[in-house]
């Protein structure tokens, strides 16, 4: 089994358009949280190259071809839909896993087209994104159960 530590994490895409926002920011603090759990940021929205359209397309793609999962906050396509889609399409090409993330706060829906293209939906929950990214990535299924007391008067 390809376990996960400091030696072997796992790498991430996060998809973006070249700017770091709240939901960019929030799915790292939701990965940093989880105990034992080693991750390499293969996306880089600080570094914008300068140049045409194909210029930005071959810098998505070199950051894709090194992650082994993409993640997509969804909230992301409605605002850019052309830039998500051609993440989302070259990562199908690139046979890397897309995991979803609902919209924060769910009060919007997941678009079909991002829906279609999904290996993996989650809600905003770090424990389940950590889930995912280990099934999705390294096919690690977690054996967690749930603890519920109950109290009987």
């Amino acid at each position: 089994m390809n376990s996960i530590t400091q030696q072997n994490p796992i790498r991430l895409f996060v998809c973006h358009v070249w700017v770091e926002d709240e939901d960019y920011h929030r799915i790292f603090e939701y990965v940093e949280s989880g105990s034992n759990f080693f991750y390499r940021n293969t996306s880089t929205p600080e570094a914008r190259p300068s140049g045409e359209k194909e210029v930005l397309r071959e810098s998505l793609r070199k950051q894709i071809v090194e992650a082994e999962v993409v993640i997509l906050p969804a909230s992301l396509y409605r605002r850019n839909v052309d830039w998500v889609e051609f993440q989302m399409h070259c990562a199908k090409a690139f046979d890397k896993p897309i995991i979803v993330l609902e919209p924060f706060g769910g009060t919007d829906t997941i678009a079909p087209a991002v829906q279609e293209l999904a290996d993996d939906v989650v809600p905003w929950d770090q424990r389940q994104l950590i889930d995912a990214i280990k099934r999705e990535a390294r096919h690690e299924e977690t054996t967690r159960f749930d603890m519920i007391e109950f109290k009987l008067d």
